[in-house]
This record gives C-alpha cells, structure tokens and sequence, in this order.
C-alpha cells in the first residue's frame, strides 16, 4: 500500500509540472520575431519591402505563415497596409513624400509571433509636397495662424488648378464654425480658393426625446473632424519652384478660443519652415503627399 500510495504522488507531480510547462508555452508566441522591414525599392507610389522569415518555435510543426505589414500609428496602434505569405511585399497605397513607421508580424491558425522592430521610411517624393511655418505660438488661443507653401517636387511643369491642398483639423464641441482669412500670399490671396468641409457624427435615432434631459446632438465634447482646402484659380510652377508663401489664418466668428493640439496638421511652433506631411496635397485628384494615419 505504501508503494501504490508513492506511485499516485509521483504521477500528481508530473503532471502538475508537465501542466505548467504548457501554461508557460501558452504564454509565448509560438512563432520567432520576424526582421525589420528592408526597402529594397522606394518610388512615388511604389515601396517594396522584404524581412528575415519568422519560423515555429517548435520544429515539428511547419504550417504555413502569412505576415502582416503595418504602420505604427501610436503606442501599441497600427495600421493594417497589407498581408502576404511570403517574405515580401510592395506596397502602392501610400502617399509620396510621407514617412511611415512599419513592421511585420507573423502569425498562422496555430500562433502568432511579436511585432518585428520598426523601420522609418519617408517615400520618395511625387509631383508636388507642402512646406508648414507655424506662426503662433500658442495652441490654445483664439486663432491659429500659420503659413503653407507648395513646391514642385515633380519633373514637369505643376498647373496649380489641378493642386488640391488640405489642412486637416478637428473642431472642439461638435462645433464647425470657422473663419479662414488669407493674410498674405505670394501668389495673391485672390487666386487663392479656401472652403471648409467637416464630417458630422450620424444623428441620434429617432424616437421619444429621453427625460429628464433632452439629448444634444453632437453629443457635448464630440470632436468634428474636416478640414480647411486650398485650391488655385491659375499659376504654374516649374520643376523645383515653390507658389511662396501663403498666410492663412482661422478663428470662430466670435472669436472663441480653438485648441489646436489635436488638430492632425498642426505642428507646435519651431520658427523654420519644414515638410507637414500631415498636409496633404492632391494633384489631378491623386495623393502626392501626405497622410494623417502615416
């Protein structure tokens, strides 16, 4: 009876062991890390990419893997770009002149693995990119006023009739009044077409007004997104060639303070001109720079 009773310790044991061996197994991803993301070719609207494979931490298992590339877009935020089963992909549907932050994790019905390191990438310019001065200081006043310029990044002649710009920005309370004022531009405020579109979240569905309080739609503190375009009546700028500035400048009409630090193309103030590729510029209707998710 001895024996017998050391034999079922012994068995309770093992597999109490063998128990947590598999809840510590459960607890890493099944697959490697794979590599960072390479470029191996970057053109307007073209960005190949290749990484070291991931393999099974196990050897006896050898299903197949697919990888997804994404752009990092926050702290443990991303942005799926494509998925693919081998150890390359090219992508198309990113902006020129904008940088991205990418990587690649692997995973299969069976596992996943951790998410490669980060490769930074800006891609090769288009037709044409958008230059930002920031030129007020405090993000959190009654206006916001800053410069925008656009250059000729292609090999051709730029018709600026065919140059869409887009400021993009979020307005505060659900409220989308604004006032944009061309201060200054080179080309001439004149030639200058500046509208305004927002986005308003759907409306409540209809049925009995709730009580004791009615809602209020947007709903108090919803932010609106939109944003501030610029289009041009004429101008053609050679290879190289910028417009010059333009001075723009947007306040409530009755001159309520904006918060501007969650607006997607504000920059905080530097004093020096440099590429906002939260700016985005169309030309003949196609992205050629800029993208608020990069």
């Amino acid at each position: 009876m001895r024996a017998r009773r050391v034999t079922v310790s012994a068995v309770a044991v093992l597999a109490t062991v063998l128990a947590a061996g598999v809840a510590h197994a459960d607890d890493e991803p099944a697959l490697t890390t794979p590599g960072a993301p390479v470029v191996v070719a970057n053109e307007p609207h073209r960005l190949a990419l290749s990484w070291t494979p991931s393999t099974w931490r196990d050897p006896a298992r050898q299903e197949p893997v697919t990888y997804d590339v994404r752009a990092q877009v926050g702290p443990n935020a991303y942005r799926g770009l494509a998925s693919t089963g081998s150890t390359a992909s090219t992508l198309t549907g990113l902006a020129p002149g904008t940088s991205y932050r990418i990587a690649v994790q692997a995973y299969a019905p069976g596992g996943y693995s951790d998410t490669s390191p980060v490769t930074v990438v800006r891609t090769a310019y288009g037709r044409a990119k958008v230059d930002y001065l920031n030129l007020d200081w405090s993000p959190t006043n009654n206006q916001a006023q800053f410069a925008l310029q656009v250059t000729n990044t292609g090999a051709t002649p730029l018709d600026l009739t065919t140059v869409r710009v887009r400021y993009h920005l979020r307005f505060e309370d659900g409220n989308p009044s604004l006032a944009i004022e061309c201060d200054w531009a080179a080309l001439g405020c004149a030639t200058i077409r500046r509208t305004l579109q927002y986005f308003l979240p759907p409306a409540p569905p209809p049925g009995p007004t709730p009580s004791p309080t009615p809602t209020v739609y947007p709903v108090p503190g919803t932010p609106v997104p939109g944003w501030v375009e610029l289009t041009f009546a004429a101008g053609v700028l050679a290879p190289g060639a910028s417009s010059g500035p333009i001075q723009l400048r947007l306040h409530r009409p009755a001159w309520t303070d904006l918060d501007e630090r969650d607006d997607p193309s504000w920059r905080a103030a530097t004093g020096t001109w440099a590429d906002n590729d939260h700016v985005t510029v169309d030309v003949d209707g196609v992205r050629e720079f800029g993208d608020t998710w990069s």
